[in-house]
């Protein structure tokens, strides 16, 4: 799939604005064409005549913002690395200008983005808050509006200091969080780490002992590598089934052009009891391939050897991503892969949370 573009971030945008919204398309913004709904311009305008149904003193307390459009929008399931890549960088070049960012982005692939820009911007210093919908702005009954009133509250808020998404009254870690649904309006989840914050009544809440704010000291620290790198199928995801056999695990694991996988477990991680799926798992490991396992199960954690099913994991070089989401898991590795890294440090910083995402 094609790179989305460059937006149009002029660096003579006005300082004194807040915060900048970049919108990079989907349900939000979209609007009824001939072949079904497609992604709609204009959204600049329509955000500020949505905003202006509110109540005038919920109204009164947004925050100043600049909305900016990507050139071409995309529904989110069209996004790739390039499309993770391209918004790390305009938020790095547009950093000193702005308290904050709200990114308007499709819910299908809403989390992986999240995920990803938390890996490129460890050390942020301000809140990137990712929202979306369910249903068009413009659609009756439509849950974009409150998406964009808490987005904009929260990105005001200069002691969250890390990538978050705001959807359904729920602000959640953003290398925590999950699609869980594909149809109501509260279709995030955060599994394993608590809400960041949340709205009551009219109030949007952070609590900062949960946010990675008071764990951070210093500038930001961005890694900002060629995600073109990983934008062809280096990486791949594979999710055991009963009967799953050797040779199918291999036909993944054994091509030239694959370097690591995400392998999603039984359990607490469980395999078949075929040794030759092991055997699988340790040449690849001996290839230099970055394998990591986490949990099917969308809570708790894989404890490697915990059970003779899992037996040999480790001894076969693969790692264990604790309580990850698969998510955070793929984009963690797709970020490693993408820089110049010996395979032992590659390891050790899978290991290592970086950004409170295990």
């Amino acid at each position: 799939m094609a790179m989305i573009p460059h937006s149009p971030l002029a660096s003579n945008l006005p300082a004194q604005e807040r915060i900048l919204v970049i919108y990079t398309g989907g349900t939000i913004g979209m609007q009824q064409q001939a072949d079904g709904l497609a992604p709609g311009g204009d959204f600049a305008t329509r955000m500020a005549t949505a905003l202006s149904q509110l109540p005038i003193t919920q109204q009164q307390s947004l925050p100043s913002y600049k909305v900016v459009s990507y050139a071409k929008l995309i529904d989110s399931s069209a996004a790739t690395p390039l499309t993770w890549q391209q918004l790390a960088r305009d938020i790095n070049e547009q950093l000193t200008a702005y308290a904050g960012f709200v990114i308007i982005h499709g819910t299908d692939t809403l989390s992986w983005t999240a995920a990803s820009l938390a890996y490129q911007l460890q050390g942020l210093d301000r809140p990137v808050v990712i929202t979306g919908s369910m249903l068009p702005l413009e659609s009756q009954g439509s849950d974009a509006l409150d998406n964009l009133q808490g987005a904009l509250q929260f990105a005001a808020k200069p002691e969250l200091q890390e990538v978050a998404i705001y959807f359904a009254g729920q602000l959640l870690r953003g290398v925590r969080t999950i699609k869980q649904h594909s149809e109501a309006p509260n279709a995030f989840a955060s599994p394993n780490y608590p809400l960041l914050g949340e709205r009551v009544g009219d109030d949007f809440i952070y609590y900062p002992s949960r946010g990675l704010g008071l764990q951070q000291r210093g500038a930001p620290r961005f890694e900002l590598p060629d995600y073109r790198l990983v934008n062809h199928g280096e990486i791949v995801r594979i999710a055991l089934w009963p009967g799953i056999a050797a040779w199918q695990l291999d036909a993944w694991l054994s091509d030239s052009r694959v370097k690591g996988a995400t392998l999603q477990l039984w359990g607490a991680g469980n395999l078949p009891g075929d040794p030759r799926v092991l055997d699988v798992l340790a040449r690849a490991s001996g290839e230099g391939k970055l394998l990591a396992a986490i949990s099917q199960c969308p809570q708790g954690s894989v404890h490697l050897g915990a059970y003779a099913a899992g037996h040999g994991l480790s001894d076969a070089g693969v790692l264990a991503g604790d309580d990850m989401t698969p998510e955070a898991a793929f984009t963690k590795l797709a970020h490693l892969l993408a820089q110049p890294l010996a395979l032992e440090d590659q390891q050790q910083l899978f290991l290592t949370s970086l950004v409170g995402e295990r």
